[in-house]
């Protein structure tokens, strides 16, 4: 894998990263959402004027142009699981902008997907 194709890879990571942590902080204020067609409306209304929605779903949609971008110069099979990068930056940032828990198993958990995509990386 050259050098513009990880950089892809790692761009598209990136923005997918930070289009949820952006959705997390979207809801944060809200909690809970309830499923029902009663509160439908005013959720989707209340949702529609955080900017933090917004920025979320743009990163989305840029990460979906890098993604495709990606997978023209690599195959699916090393592409697809350096998603799993995306669950480190997250869990970092979640722990650090929304205070959660950061536990030794989350850290076991992360020490072996850094491991994983080592060693895809190398194949």
């Amino acid at each position: 894998m050259n050098i513009v194709s990880f950089s892809l890879i790692i761009t598209g990571v990136l923005l997918n990263a930070i289009a949820q942590l952006a959705l997390k902080a979207s809801v944060r204020e809200m909690g809970e959402i309830k499923l029902s067609l009663t509160g439908a409306w005013p959720v989707t209304q209340q949702l529609m004027l955080e900017p933090s929605l917004w920025f979320g779903l743009l990163c989305y949609g840029v990460s979906v142009i890098i993604w495709i971008l990606a997978l023209s110069r690599v195959d699916v099979s090393i592409a697809y699981p350096m998603l799993s990068i995306g669950y480190i930056v997250n869990a970092i940032f979640a722990w650090y902008l929304f205070g959660e828990a950061l536990t030794v198993e989350r850290l076991t958990g992360i020490g072996v997907i850094i491991l994983g995509v080592y060693i895809l990386a190398r194949s």
